[in-house]
């Protein structure tokens, strides 16, 4: 740690919630037993953590250590990362080929500010995305497309070519209570598509909604060490504690071999370039040389006619510079992160046994990319594994070696300033929790004994456990 920060600590978290079977202590006594801190805490990302920014621009933030090249990289990412992408042809060559279907327009559209998502109201960009598919995986485990409509929904297009359809959602509300007699209560969703464009779907469709999360320190992620990943991979629960995290083993483009998956809702991108090629082809429509095919099928001929905007769409050296902007955003600084309340709601987080999963700290290895985001110490509170999270959760849509029930574990660094982003407060896959007592409560299959832990602890003690999260 450079003196910098040490000066700065001596002066001064899609959420989930998974976690083992090891008893709550929920007794009076244990509201003074207050968890050990780590000065380090209070920098998530060791010495990449972010400047002191208006919490409104939390996620913004270049890593504070990097260097003036890759500081420069960081920038010219940055203004491809906001900047809108034109339909083909026009006279800005270089930022034109956009669709013919996509999502968005540009990456901010949905990482708003480096962002996450909100909840699908049916109304203009969210951040919400419908992922499609068919029964049974490919040759290589990916889902099966749909022969109209491949494998995720497009609600927007160029002039001339037919959005694929029109995404409905139904919310209900679900009442349930408390151990002391407090009611909460659940929205729950029900997605459906209608006015089809190009022919009936697949009878046996399938949805996963997914909304966009935050890209910060996504950079760090890549980092930690695969033999990390590997220690903590238990798919056969051989230690007897509930918990049967497994890594999901995907294809890496560049290297043909498979690889941990580490980004997405359900850790189906190894690495920060293949996350950026992905999004670009399925929410953008923009075509890389690591992901160079259209992204229309067979039925969509006008969408194949489009004139394109070069082979690939995006050139090398700008793809570079968007990879630099995603691996080099900062976490934030923590807030609060020492005080009793913190303390407390630490260690009921701690003896629900949270951070079965939520592994709160690394040191990431030495083979980053960024020489920056070598041997730091982190706090992003995931283990980047799969988990059972039960049937409420699930989408019913395998990928890889996930199956139906399963999501990656969400890291929880920045996760109280999402509201100050973003103006929302819409957790889990799908934005469908309002806040973070609701995220926990959706929780099943290998956190179902401690989500009813958690409907155990008297007021106080959520009150506390929750301000721990907002602390994050």
């Amino acid at each position: 740690m450079n003196h910098s920060i040490a000066s700065s600590i001596a002066i001064g978290m899609g959420l989930s919630f998974l976690v083992g079977q090891t008893s709550c202590v929920c007794s009076p006594s244990f509201l003074s037993d207050l968890a050990d801190i780590d000065p380090s805490e209070a920098f998530p990302g060791g010495e990449t953590t972010g400047r002191v920014l208006m919490k409104s621009n939390a996620f913004i933030s270049p890593a504070a250590n990097l260097s003036t090249s890759n500081e420069a990289l960081f920038y010219a990412g940055n203004s491809w990362f906001n900047q809108s992408w034109v339909i083909a042809p026009a006279s800005a060559t270089t930022r034109d080929g956009l669709g013919p279907l996509y999502n968005a327009v540009s990456c901010s559209s949905c990482h708003f500010k480096d962002g996450r998502g909100r909840a699908y109201d049916g109304e203009g960009v969210s951040g919400v995305l419908m992922r499609l598919s068919v029964p049974g995986l490919q040759e290589d485990g990916a889902p099966t497309p749909d022969p109209h409509y491949g494998t995720q929904l497009q609600d927007f297009a160029v002039p001339g070519v037919m959005v694929e359809g029109k995404l409905r959602v139904e919310w209900e509300e679900r009442v349930g209570h408390y151990a002391d007699g407090t009611e909460y209560s659940l929205r729950h969703p029900t997605y459906s598509i209608d006015h089809w464009a190009y022919g009936e779907p697949h009878p046996d469709l399938e949805l996963s909604p997914r909304v966009a999360t935050s890209v910060i320190g996504m950079g760090l992620l890549e980092a930690i060490s695969l033999d990390d990943l590997k220690a903590m991979a238990d798919p056969d629960d051989a230690n007897d504690d509930g918990i049967s995290g497994r890594i999901n083993w995907v294809p890496d483009l560049l290297t043909n071999a498979l690889s941990p998956g580490r980004f997405g809702w359900k850790a189906e991108q190894p690495t920060v370039a293949q996350q950026v090629a992905s999004a670009f082809s399925g929410d953008i429509g923009i075509t890389t040389e690591m992901m160079p095919q259209s992204n229309c099928t067979e039925s969509q001929t006008a969408c194949a006619d489009v004139v394109s905007g070069g082979e690939p769409e995006i050139d090398a050296r700008i793809f570079e510079r968007l990879t630099v902007y995603t691996q080099g955003l900062a976490v934030p600084k923590r807030r609060g992160w020492d005080t009793d309340t913190i303390r407390r709601g630490k260690r009921y987080f701690q003896e629900a046994g949270c951070e079965h999963c939520h592994r709160s700290n690394y040191v990431t290895g030495d083979t980053a990319s960024l020489k920056e985001l070598r041997g730091q110490k982190i706090w992003p509170y995931t283990d980047l594994l799969l988990h059972d999270m039960g049937e409420e959760l699930a989408d019913n849509r395998a990928s890889y070696s996930a199956n139906g029930r399963e999501w990656r574990t969400a890291p929880l660094w920045g996760l109280g300033l999402i509201k100050s982003v973003n103006k929302h407060n819409h957790l889990l896959h799908d934005g469908r929790a309002r806040g973070f007592a609701e995220a926990i409560l959706w929780h099943g299959g290998e956190a179902e004994a401690s989500r009813e832990r958690f409907k155990k602890l008297s007021a106080a003690q959520r009150r506390d456990l929750i301000q721990f999260l907002g602390s994050l």
